[in-house]
């Protein structure tokens, strides 16, 4: 039989049982849209867990260990020497050293904040960075601008957001952008806590300029350029020596693993508190998604079965049809071919209904949680993140579904007995 007129057939057939084979249909839509659905929304929580957690897949924070025998006696530490090394072992790209500010500075603000009057005193907690690691992320030059000028810093991005989402609306401040904050100053005193209660001697007031938001920017206080924080320290006595810290950056993300081992082999150690954050919530998203995706997998199965009995019965309807076709011609295979094709068509029927259910239902809960929800810190404008994978999975998904219901079916009517079906009423 031709395939034309096989399709025919297989269409006029899906045209006069539509009201019984729409259930069928119908139940591949269900598991079909609860598996592109659940698909989605883990993408999409995926998504705002790398928001909040950034993590490279090229980068580690190399640190000295905490209780190593060779930091006890001083030998153990992070200075331009281990630097060096850092940067001379293979599948190396770049090291970024940073430096912890090692005395006392707090900042004190009195006077008029974006139209709110304010007072404000903070411990201030900064780090020193190398320009070249904030790069374009600083609107304003980002480096050293020497003794009795304002000192640059860079924030992190999520401070803004912790602002914007809990600090502001709780003391009703102003909800603030990059922009606005670009060039604002503010006072600071070097050498003084009020913490511990004490003033160091030559303790001074400077002001720390904002010029830009950052990742790179530690996110427990600012980030200044790496020489203002080696000059500062150096002034008072400390260590400007060692570093805290050490950015070390592989030329691809299959390096990663040969210079972590070569790290660990200088004895040094490597910090994965934020890669392992964001593992663990990534994994709880993961876990929880495919438990969800077998619930969508168990009632596509239970489709399956629906369609196997709604052809089963199709076939016994259509005994006589059948023995008919095998009279006139028709091939085994030709039969099992128009039942499904039959199942495909109502496979991919309920799979491409099952997206659209699927995207339905996302638009509808994102505009529930934009309405409903507060406007907590990291917010998503959608939970969803739709890729033609999940698309192309649901619709093959169904299709696989549907033409399993039918399989057993299709060769029940393709077994029948020519002679026999035509006698039977």
């Amino acid at each position: 039989m031709r395939t034309r007129k096989l399709l025919r057939l297989a269409r006029s057939n899906l045209v006069r049982e539509l009201g019984a084979l729409a259930v069928s249909a119908g139940g591949v839509a269900l598991g079909t849209g609860c598996l592109v659905f659940f698909l989605a929304l883990g993408a999409g929580l995926n998504a705002v867990v790398n928001q909040v957690f950034p993590v490279s897949t090229r980068e580690v924070e190399v640190v000295v260990p905490q209780l190593a025998l060779g930091g006890l006696l001083g030998e153990q530490k992070l200075d331009d020497a281990t630097v060096a090394r850092l940067r001379a072992v293979r599948g190396v790209a770049a090291a970024y050293p940073k430096m912890q500010l090692r005395i006392p500075a707090v900042t004190r603000y009195n006077g008029l904040f974006f139209g709110k009057e304010i007072r404000m005193g903070l411990e201030v907690v900064a780090v020193g960075l190398m320009p070249e690691l904030v790069g374009q992320d600083a609107r304003m030059p980002f480096e050293d601008r020497g003794e009795g000028q304002p000192i640059p810093v860079v924030v992190n991005k999520r401070l803004l957001e912790l602002y914007n989402k809990v600090f502001a609306p709780q003391r009703g401040l102003p909800s603030l952008t990059e922009s606005q904050l670009v060039g604002f100053q503010i006072p600071m005193e070097l050498g003084r806590s009020w913490v511990a209660a004490n003033t160091l001697p030559g303790a001074q007031e400077t002001a720390m300029q904002l010029v830009g938001f950052s990742e790179r920017a530690t996110l427990a206080g600012v980030s200044m350029p790496l020489q203002t924080i080696q000059r500062i320290n150096r002034k008072y006595g400390v260590d400007a020596a060692s570093y805290s810290s050490v950015l070390v950056r592989a030329q691809s993300a299959d390096d990663v693993s040969e210079v972590a081992a070569a790290v660990k082999k200088m004895g040094l150690e490597l910090d994965e508190s934020e890669r392992r954050n964001a593992v663990q919530i990534g994994a709880a998203v993961e876990l929880v998604t495919l438990a969800l995706s077998l619930l969508a997998a168990l009632i596509t199965g239970l489709a399956a079965v629906n369609t196997m009995q709604a052809f089963y019965a199709s076939v016994r309807e259509r005994t006589r049809e059948i023995g008919v076709l095998r009279a006139v011609g028709a091939t085994r295979a030709d039969v099992a071919a128009v039942v499904l094709a039959e199942a495909a068509a109502i496979g991919l029927a309920g799979g491409i209904a099952g997206v659209l259910l699927a995207r339905a239902a996302a638009l509808l809960l994102d505009r529930l949680a934009g309405r409903g929800l507060p406007d907590f810190p990291f917010k998503p404008e959608t939970f969803f993140d739709f890729h033609a994978g999940h698309v192309a999975a649901g619709i093959g998904v169904a299709l696989l579904a549907a033409l399993l219901g039918a399989f057993f079916p299709a060769r029940a009517a393709a077994r029948l007995d020519p002679a026999k079906a035509l006698t039977e009423s």
